[in-house]
């Protein structure tokens, strides 16, 4: 691959329960283990940062998608839920639902785009293939 750009990140103390900081210093955040998996919570944790970056990245992905279609989304919105549970073999998966709002789109189309943006998205690519992943266009 020819990177266009590199992320770097640098996690130190506890891990789930450390510190999380980017080289850029653009993130900087204290991490803790969320209260349904039986942490103190009131931190970030790395299904948050995920979800974060997911969304993101396919809201991204759509509109790119709409750009090439000629399609206006409007008021659009992605909103990304990454589950984390076990895998039944000792380890952890992870499973991530998409929830697509066009507002100003009939249905039909609006998962037409969806589902086209999947295609291109970088986190879609990266997750296809190793874990569950839900893309649910919402008429809200």
């Amino acid at each position: 691959m020819d990177a266009l750009y590199t992320a770097e990140a640098l996690a130190t103390g506890g891990g789930r329960d450390g510190h999380v900081r980017t080289n850029d210093g653009q993130l900087d955040l204290d991490l803790a283990v969320p209260k349904d998996m039986g942490g103190a919570g009131g931190a970030a944790n790395p299904e948050l940062l995920f979800a974060a970056g997911y969304a993101a990245c396919f809201h991204g992905a759509l509109q790119a998608v709409a750009r090439s279609e000629k399609a206006t989304l409007g008021d659009s919105s992605v909103g990304a839920k990454v589950s984390i549970g076990s895998d039944g073999k000792g380890g952890f998966e992870l499973a991530v639902t998409l929830e697509v709002v066009i507002p100003d789109l009939p249905h039909d189309e609006a998962q037409a785009l969806a589902d086209k943006a999947h295609q291109v998205c970088p986190y879609s690519n990266a997750t296809r293939g190793n874990i569950e992943v839900n893309v649910v266009v919402s008429d809200d």
